[in-house]
């Protein structure tokens, strides 16, 4: 059965990161009129935090470009949330998203970027095409019921 949509939202930024912080604020207060439970806008603002940061870190490298997140509630409090870059693209997604796989070892990266979000979410998906860029799907389960 298809969920009817309660709210959508959608926004852009140069991948800069400064702006890692403006995209934890603007999904958690997308995502506030359901009134989540700490935890659950933690858990949120952490994955956005995370895909936010891969496409700037790996996404987009030395370079620059934007980054797109798309929101979407569901009359069953599911929020989806697309982040998208149109950077260099993964070459190996199931590689990239073993755990303390980074392709940026000289940044001293730890490799737990998708482990990460996966462990906040309820589900993960990544899509990506060599020299074409990322998305990353995140989807959350919000446990109120209040409208």
């Amino acid at each position: 059965m298809k969920r009817a949509i309660k709210n959508e939202m959608s926004l852009s930024f140069p991948s800069k990161s400064c702006n890692e912080a403006f995209a934890r604020s603007a999904v958690a207060a997308f995502v506030m009129n359901l009134d989540p439970t700490i935890s659950e806008l933690s858990d949120i603002k952490t994955a956005v935090s995370e895909a936010v940061t891969n496409c700037i870190v790996h996404g987009y490298r030395r370079s620059s470009g934007t980054i797109y997140i798309k929101g979407r509630i569901t009359d069953d409090n599911k929020v989806t949330l697309k982040i998208r870059d149109k950077g260099c693209g993964i070459e190996d997604v199931k590689k990239a998203m073993e755990p303390l796989y980074t392709s940026a070892p000289e940044e001293e990266r730890a490799g737990l970027g998708f482990a990460v979000m996966q462990s906040f979410c309820d589900k993960v998906r990544v899509k990506s095409a060599v020299g074409k860029g990322t998305t990353v799907t995140l989807e959350k389960m919000i446990s109120s019921n209040d409208d």
